[in-house]
């Protein structure tokens, strides 16, 4: 029996990709992983090549939460410093959930985290895509030279040819 039913799941764990294939890899490894609920988060696009991630982390402060880049993926984790809980008194009902939690993130290429900031109980993570003058793509005018080096390298090879 088939539980997947939509691609929304494809987006949930991923920032600025396009490419399907890297898409559907990590949909195929650790299932549950990947469908992990706590701490819930958003990730929205808030330009051409900007984006954010909200994770809602009530009850963690700035001390008890990591935000790192290795590779292709962000690392955000948070553990609580003081486990003081059993000090203050009995719960008749725990309901706000502050147990330890590492979610990653898959970036895309030339994606880079600008800022982190916590407030309310948010943790709001802004990326930027930030592409290379060398990878973006370039108009090739017909009929014209576009780089005189290359130009005299293939002329100097034709002329050995001839020779």
């Amino acid at each position: 029996m088939n539980h997947l039913t939509t691609f929304t799941p494809l987006m949930r764990q991923t920032v600025g990709f396009d490419r399907f294939n890297d898409l559907f890899e990590s949909l195929l490894g650790d299932k549950e992983e990947r469908f992990e609920a706590y701490p819930p988060y958003n990730i929205e696009k808030s330009g051409e090549n900007a984006y954010r991630i909200t994770l809602a982390v009530a009850g963690f402060d700035e001390g008890d939460l990591t935000v790192v880049t290795q590779d292709d993926r962000l690392i955000v984790s948070g553990r609580h410093q003081n486990e003081q809980n059993d000090l203050e008194g009995q719960f008749l009902h725990k309901g706000i959930a502050t147990r330890a939690f590492e979610r990653t993130f898959r970036l895309a290429d030339h994606i880079r985290v600008t800022q982190a900031d916590l407030s309310n109980g948010l943790l709001r993570i802004d990326l930027l895509r930030e592409v290379p003058e060398e990878a973006k793509p370039r108009m090739i005018p017909i009929g014209q030279v576009v780089d005189a080096g290359a130009q005299s390298a293939l002329l100097s090879k034709k002329k050995d040819k001839s020779a």
